[in-house]
């Protein structure tokens, strides 16, 4: 698989060894309450589903890990999946699940080499970010990469017992290849 080299984080593949990291983070309501929702419940599952995403255009498990490059701490987790059947474009997620490095720019460093990633080796022409409307600092991170909010899904998703709304940004290739570059 490939490895992704940023100035501070790393995207490399997710080990077995951090699976059960991963599980922690997705039943932590603190490191993923209310915004999101997993659709794994077991260490079985996760590896099932880390495995078969390779080969999975749908699959919304894990493709990367985040690690910090000062010292090789798992941080958080970085995927991507093709959400329509017949429109072609790419929606990602991601989570910096280690609470101690949220804030420091490490989500905004992933995804950024993410989507430069995903517009040279694909051919979509879009890659969106369908993120729960409260979760204003995701909404922030695509914002400042450039993403544009296109439209709000009212209660479109229901998790923690109440239905969302889920804000869908999208950033074309145009649109990424003509932005300023990043320090």
């Amino acid at each position: 698989m490939t490895v992704l080299e940023g100035t501070a984080v790393r995207l490399r593949p997710l080990r077995p060894a951090e699976y059960p990291t991963v599980m922690a983070w997705y039943q932590d309501p603190e490191a993923v309450a209310p915004h999101d929702r997993y659709l794994v419940d077991t260490l079985e599952g996760l590896a099932r589903a880390v495995e078969s995403a390779e080969g999975d255009p749908g699959s919304v498990a894990p493709r990367f890990a985040i690690e910090r490059r000062t010292d090789g701490t798992l941080v958080g987790l970085l995927g991507y999946y093709r959400a329509h059947p017949v429109l072609e474009y790419l929606d990602l997620w991601y989570l910096i699940g280690d609470r101690t490095a949220r804030g420091q720019g490490l989500g905004r460093e992933a995804v950024e080499r993410l989507v430069d990633h995903l517009f040279r080796t694909t051919s979509v022409e879009r890659i969106g970010a369908a993120i729960d409307a409260q979760n204003e600092a995701s909404c922030r991170l695509v914002d400042r990469l450039g993403f544009r909010l296109e439209g709000t899904l009212r209660s479109a998703l229901f998790h923690h017992g109440r239905w969302h709304d889920v804000r869908v940004y999208g950033v074309t290739r145009p649109e990424w290849d003509g932005r300023a570059p990043r320090a």
